[in-house]
């Protein structure tokens, strides 16, 4: 394996991580009625996303199985359940409250509450009125960081695993994760940002969830790669498509659908299946 390639592979898993700062920098200056181009972004993420899966990475470990064990076919499809069993544990781990992908009101609807100061009244809201005070945006905030970071840790396997495989796959699926964490970078940052009024301090932790990924990269790199060979790098790759097929229909569909407007998210799901099977065949 040639340096080039890994070199490459990371810069692709650390591009897809740290887009999630343009999240925290859309957080500071976008109001969610704005956001509706992030329909179709996620929308298209989800396209790219599950068709690579589905018509090349899981067809390819399927192949490569079956010229190293009898029951090739059934092996590269129990991994592949496996990846989305993977990808369930991990989103179950997480607690509800601070799992960027379980549906919650909007923060930017919050009317945001000041903590009283000595011998200061709390502020009077209308009944009815959404009311949340700074200590708890700011534990959403950081909880919420932390939630991403261990949510993006085996995306970034699977951008370096397929990137060193077959660069097409690799920058296709970074794109798509990239896209998928502009929102992720919008979850961090919204309530820091709100709660502190510290935009370096929001900016730093949107980073710092991103940082996952890269570092997902790096270690499996350190431990993994030496121990891995054809058929073990099939399996990665039934793996990968499983954690992607359920990133998809767990976390970019339903958050399409939050800035969704005339089926925005609909129509970019499509044209991303459409430019992925247009550039996998002029690659081909």
């Amino acid at each position: 394996m040639e340096l080039n390639q890994v070199i490459v592979a990371f810069a692709l898993t650390a591009f897809a991580g740290f887009s999630t700062i343009i999240g925290a920098i859309m957080a500071f200056f976008t109001k969610k009625d704005d956001l509706r181009i992030l329909s179709f972004g996620l929308g298209f993420s989800s396209g790219v996303m599950i068709y690579i899966s589905f018509m090349e990475i899981l067809p390819h470990s399927i192949v490569s199985m079956q010229e190293h064990h009898k029951n090739g076919e059934l092996l590269a499809l129990a991994c592949f359940f496996g990846g989305i069993l993977l990808s369930l544990i991990i989103d179950r781990l997480i607690p509800k409250d601070v799992n960027p992908h379980e549906p919650r009101n909007d923060l930017s609807e919050l009317k945001i509450c000041p903590l009283p100061k000595n011998n200061e009244k709390t502020p009077h809201f209308h009944p009815g009125e959404p009311i949340i005070n700074t200590r708890t945006l700011k534990r959403t905030g950081i909880f919420t960081a932390i939630a991403i970071a261990i949510h993006n840790f085996p995306e970034g396997f699977a951008i370096f695993y397929a990137s060193l495989e077959n660069i097409s796959f690799g920058i296709a699926i970074a794109i798509a994760i990239a896209i998928h964490n502009i929102p992720e970078g919008l979850a961090v940052s919204l309530p820091l940002y709100h709660a502190t009024n510290d935009k370096k301090k929001a900016f730093i932790y949107s980073a710092l969830s991103g940082f996952a990924e890269p570092l997902g990269a790096l270690i499996g790199y350190l431990i993994l790669l030496p121990f891995i060979g054809e058929l073990a790098l099939a399996v990665s790759f039934a793996l990968v498509a499983g954690i992607m097929v359920f990133i998809s229909l767990d976390e970019l569909l339903p958050a399409a659908k939050t800035y969704d407007k005339a089926h925005d998210s609909l129509y970019g799901l499509i044209i991303g299946m459409g430019v992925m099977a247009l550039s996998l065949y002029l690659l081909d």
